[in-house]
């Protein structure tokens, strides 16, 4: 019988694992050493909650889904109905084809076409590596249309560091400002992160916080990468990496989903904030011919 997330790739470095699926080549697990990073779901269900999914051409939220790009209104379908709003982009749903595949390597394509809402040609591109320093995932577009398009990437990986509840997590979070939403999750302004009492700049446990927010102005390691750490009771180790492309970060509980409810911790890199289709902010124009490419991934420690 075939998966509802179609083909699986696993994916084996040393005592790392990781799978790939053909649906959306969302990551649907990764363990190391036998313990869970990431909080995945099964081979035999439809991925729920956004687990480990690719957001193209625009991660979170567009209010009622409509929005002006060059002139010209567009209209796309309303993924969060109860919400009115277009979410995750238009990606996570098609089944991707394997352009490249080794033991520690996949990398899946897809060819967006025009459709109602979004009439522009995306080549896109997603390149998982599971190496000695864990899983890295390098994100691919082009436009392949005649046209500029309008263009934002983003990830939806839950972290898990150790078993139980995210409350008796250490989180450390090097971002100095959040993004204030509506009931909607739509963006109304912005704060400093200790005014809303959202500050883990230093690593400090989230306890009973809960998260569902976007945060920005990212302070990046020498290195140039952003790093976000969850730290156990055990002293296990998950971090999540990205590279400057990614300018937003959104955090969330899980608090009001069954199938989450707190256990694990989602850390979403975004390379633009909720509803860039309309406001343009951090948006990514794509000329004809024009291709942008972005890096994040997943350590255990």
């Amino acid at each position: 019988m075939r998966a509802p997330s179609g083909e699986q790739f696993e994916l084996v470095h040393g005592d790392q694992r990781a799978t790939v699926v053909e649906v959306g080549a969302g990551l649907r697990t990764f363990t190391a050493g036998g313990r869970d990073v990431v909080d995945g779901y099964a081979a035999d269900e439809i991925c729920p909650s956004g687990r480990g999914q690719v957001l193209m051409p625009w991660p979170n939220r567009i209010e009622d889904g409509a929005y002006t790009y060059d002139g010209r209104e567009h209209q796309l379908p309303l993924t969060e109905p109860e919400a009115r709003n277009a979410i995750h982009g238009l990606a996570c749903w098609r089944p991707w084809t394997v352009r490249e595949r080794t033991a520690e390597r996949v990398v899946l394509a897809l060819v967006l076409h025009p459709q109602p809402g979004y009439p522009f040609t995306l080549g896109l591109e997603v390149d998982y590596v599971l190496s000695a320093d864990g899983l890295a995932v390098r994100t691919r577009a082009t436009n392949l249309g005649p046209a500029a398009c309008p263009f934002g990437a983003g990830n939806h990986p839950y972290l898990r560091a150790g078993g139980g509840s995210v409350d008796g997590l250490v989180l450390r979070l090097p971002a100095s400002t959040v993004l204030d939403a509506d009931a909607r999750g739509i963006p109304s302004g912005s704060a400093p992160v200790e005014e809303r009492g959202l500050d883990f700049r230093e690593p400090r446990p989230i306890g009973g916080t809960v998260l569902d927010h976007a945060f920005t102005r990212l302070e990046a390691d020498g290195d140039g990468l952003v790093r976000v750490e969850l730290e156990g009771p055990d002293g296990a180790r998950t971090v999540l990496w990205a590279d400057g492309t990614y300018g937003y970060l959104q955090v969330f509980s899980g608090d009001p989903l069954p199938d989450v409810a707190r256990r694990s911790l989602a850390v979403e890199p975004m390379t633009c904030p909720p509803n860039a289709f309309r406001t343009g902010e951090a948006l990514v124009r794509l000329e004809p011919g024009a291709s942008w490419s972005g890096a994040w991934g997943i350590a255990a420690a």
